[in-house]
Formats: structure tokens, sequence, C-alpha cells
């Protein structure tokens, strides 16, 4: 097993409170002093209050965007999301033997099942890292010389919160994309798991494993998106606000895309038209 600490098994759901903490990239302003926000950095609160420790580097003129494309949906869709119903939506044809090219990177999306509801496991990143900070992400990284893409993304599991690759069914794949701070393909993997996994986190990577109902994330309130004018475009942003986090960027982007296949409710993602903060 890895050397490092042991937190002890991620439990968390999205009901659940997350200890939170300022994100010493980007301090907030004390409202006693009289200074006020960033509006790039302002962050809504959580549905309790809560205020998540990313730094969100929203642009002027950054605009609501369009209703989560489930938001239609009766509650019986959204929600009783077993794992092989949600095994059919996903699982695709995809080559297991396709290795990197330079820059790249997979992450592992690990679903397991729990009381008939289908739950992702999730990590917040060390805020000692030097990208993506704080942010929630699923477990990967950089592909290594010769590794396969999902190689990379199992190890990368391992590494970072201890799943072992062996406990692991790879069935398919998301719409690969990049992020602006890094430039590298990222290559995300649907992976299931036979029963809740034991995870631990990495400090030097991961603050925090833990995992999500796709039902929680689905519920009224939780998606919201927003209209991003950078590079040269306009593009979606995808936000999930859990309490104490919120999900966005590339993550965000491909939770999107993993709920709407789910839900029938995104067929043909299309590209994402650039790459992603």
């Amino acid at each position: 097993m890895p050397s490092w600490p042991a937190r002890g098994p991620a439990r968390a759901s999205a009901a659940g409170g997350l200890v939170t903490r300022r994100d010493p990239g980007g301090a907030r302003p004390d409202p006693a002093a009289g200074s006020a926000p960033d509006p790039r950095r302002a962050l809504p609160s959580d549905r309790r209050g809560l205020v998540p420790p990313q730094v969100i580097p929203r642009p002027p003129g950054a605009r609501p965007g369009t209703p989560a494309p489930w938001e239609g949906l009766a509650a019986g869709r959204r929600s009783g999301l077993a794992l092989d119903r949600v095994r059919h939506a996903l699982q695709s044809g995809f080559d297991r033997e396709r290795t990197a090219a330079p820059r790249e990177s997979a992450v592992l999306a690990a679903l397991f099942d729990e009381s008939g509801e289908t739950r992702v496991v999730l990590t917040r990143r060390s805020s000692t890292l030097r990208s993506h900070r704080s942010e929630v992400s699923f477990p990967g990284g950089r592909v290594e010389e010769g590794e396969t893409l999902v190689a990379a993304a199992l190890r990368e599991a391992w590494e970072e919160v201890a799943l072992d690759p062996g406990t692991v069914e790879v069935i398919g794949m998301l719409s690969a994309l990049t992020t602006v701070s890094s430039r590298a393909l990222i290559q995300p993997f649907i992976g299931v798991l036979a029963s809740r996994p034991s995870l631990r986190a990495n400090p030097h990577e991961v603050e925090r494993a833990f995992d999500v109902a796709l039902a929680d994330l689905l519920a009224d309130g939780v998606y919201r998106s927003e209209r991003w004018g950078f590079g040269g475009g306009v593009h979606d942003m995808h936000f999930f606000e859990l309490p104490g986090d919120i999900v966005w960027g590339a993550t965000g982007r491909m939770l999107w895309e993993l709920l709407g296949r789910v839900t029938g409710t995104v067929v043909h993602p299309g590209p994402e038209g650039g790459p992603l903060p």
C-alpha cells in the first residue's frame, strides 16, 4: 500500500458538510477593512452559506448560461440510478492500448453502487500544487513515457487515493479536453467498482477524497452554467455546487457530459471549442 499517512475511508455525500478553508493563493478580502472583492474572483456561497476554498477567475462580462439539460426530467429519471443502468448508458468501445502524445493526461471517474444509487469518487486537490490548487477533480495526472492512457489513469488513482487498480473495470471514456494552465489533452475514463472503496488521500497531492451520488448532482439547484469570454471565444462553464465545494472547469465539464449521457439529455456533447481554465 502507499506509504502516506492514512486519512480514513471517504464517506462524504453531497448532503454532508465539508471542511472549508481559504486558498492561500487567493486570500479573501476582510469586509471589516472595507476592501471590495475582485469581481473576477467572486464566489457564490453554497446553499448552506459555506464559501468554497477555490479561486475562480471569473472574467468581466461573464453571464448566466443555459439551464441543466436534465432540468425538465421527472424526479424518477434523476434518482434511483443503479449502477447497471448507469453502466448501460456509459459503456463504450475504446483503445486500451493507445499510448499518449506528449503532455497528455488521463483521469478516472470511478463509480460504485450504494443503496441503489450510483456514486462517483472525487478529490479536492492540494493547496500546495502549482495549478488547479484546492479544486475538485477526478483522480488522474500526466501519462508517463510508454504508458497507455488507461494505465496512467489507474496508476494515478492508486497514487492519489490508494484505489486498487485490480478493483476497477474500465468500461468507457468521456470526451477529451484541454485546460489553459497546462495545455495538456486530458482523457477521462469511466471505471466501475464492485463496492464502496476504502480510499486514502495522498497529502502531497490530495487534501480529501470523497464521493457523491449522481442523484445528488442531478438535484434541483445544484447545477448552473455561465458563459465566459476568453481566448478569443465564448465558452460554456459548468458548475456543481456542493456543501462547501464547487466543481467547475474541466471536471465540471466532464460531470456535465457524464450526467447528460446517463439521463439521455446530452447525446453528442461536441467539442469544447478551446482550452478551459
